[in-house]
């Protein structure tokens, strides 16, 4: 929106000076006079009394919607491994491109990938767009954005899914911006509407107290971030066939402003909360960081991974690598068992999606009760040793 003064109308009154919030009007002899950091807000016409001010819709851009098909996964890689979010991201898109009733792509960004491209359709993609260049031997964000923005302009697609991964979350919003469209980030949800075939995009909201429902109704592609752990895989078949598609993008050495010059990897002792089929995650209610080590007891004997609460962690009674939750990581194992954790919603929202939730909390009003299939009140430095003895005599 812009606004503009009508000279032979205003009457130097200053009203809308007073009215303006960001003090973007001054007075040029005695008319009103619009300054450069005007935001178009058009608080100023509706205070002038003599209608001395317009304010005027610019014309949005209209793009044709009709031209953009297929959805689209971003295949993550590192050093030549797919991400394990990219199975997800494709069993999903798979739904949604049968809702939608188009077809399923992968974009292949890196360089000597080629292999990556059979597993890729394995899980479920009918399409392999590959862009192999020494370039994209390491990520970076000019030379990833650059080139999946080629493809968007060259192929056109409808819906683009990215992991909600440290890379996905750097590259995503740099392409919306460059593509012109909307994105929703930390999806825990997607569906396709059945009226008009928009993607609806679910996300938590106000610090994980309600579930806030997206759309993008006049941009295209629609984007969106998804939190690793949130989706279902479909089985890998080796057997499926797809089409590969190996395109060289235009990338110059000039176009990437940032260099990799080592990358160095950290020697803490790090844990794949969203691969494990077990987790046993401790909280506040372990009384002091000692307690770990029996929540890593138990973890070992259901050959499972360590997982921990917000409040525990914040305690620095665990490094944040083992955090679950909304600030955290999402989870979905076969079995979570929650130990002296309450059940704050942020928590819940993390891993309320296990297929099984054993609870052990000495309060028995506490709401992790609420979503666990199995609850234990009591002491947890006494259930968990019974639970370890009774699985040695298994």
């Amino acid at each position: 929106m812009s606004v503009t003064v009508i000279g032979e109308k205003c009457k130097g009154c200053k009203l809308c000076i007073k009215a303006c919030p960001f003090e973007a009007i001054e007075m040029k002899g005695k008319v009103a006079s619009i300054k450069d950091n005007c935001t178009g807000c058009g608080v100023c016409a509706e205070a002038c009394p003599f209608h001395a001010i317009e304010k005027k819709e610019e014309e949005k851009e209209v793009k044709d919607l009709s031209a953009y098909k297929g959805v689209w996964v971003f295949a993550e890689q590192r050093e030549g491994k797919l991400m394990p979010v990219v199975a997800e991201l494709l069993g999903k898109g798979a739904e949604l491109a049968a809702d939608i009733g188009t077809h399923l792509a992968a974009v292949l960004c890196g360089h000597e990938v080629d292999h990556l491209a059979d597993e890729l359709i394995g899980w479920g993609a009918d399409k392999v767009y590959v862009y192999d260049h020494q370039l994209l031997t390491q990520y970076t964000s000019d030379g990833y954005a650059l080139t999946i923005k080629q493809a968007i302009d060259q192929f056109k697609p409808e819906i683009v899914l990215y992991g909600a991964t440290h890379i996905g979350r750097d590259l995503a919003p740099r392409l919306a911006a460059m593509a012109n469209t909307g994105l929703t980030a930390d999806c825990t949800g997607l569906e396709i509407d059945p009226e008009d075939k928009k993607i609806k995009q679910t996300r938590p909201a106000f610090g994980g107290n309600l579930m806030a429902t997206i759309v993008c109704p006049n941009h295209r592609p629609q984007m969106s971030t998804v939190r690793p752990g949130v989706m279902s895989k479909r089985e890998f078949d080796s057997n499926r066939k797809g089409e590969i598609i190996r395109v060289t993008p235009n990338l110059q050495d000039s176009d990437i402003r940032t260099k990799v010059k080592e990358v160095v990897k950290t020697m803490r002792e790090t844990v794949s909360l969203t691969d494990a089929e077990v987790i046993v995650s401790g909280g506040k209610g372990l009384g002091c960081p000692e307690g770990f080590a029996l929540i890593k007891q138990l973890a070992d004997k259901l050959g499972g991974v360590v997982g921990a609460s917000r409040a525990a962690v914040d305690a620095g009674w665990i490094d944040h690598s083992h955090q679950v939750g909304q600030t955290g990581t999402t989870v979905k194992p076969k079995i979570y068992v929650a130990c002296g954790i309450s059940g704050a919603i942020q928590h819940l929202a993390g891993m309320q999606n296990s297929d099984y939730i054993i609870a052990i909390n000495k309060n028995e009003d506490a709401p992790i009760f609420e979503v666990a299939d199995y609850g234990i009140v009591g002491d947890l430095y006494q259930v968990i040793p019974e639970m370890i003895a009774q699985l040695d005599e298994m």
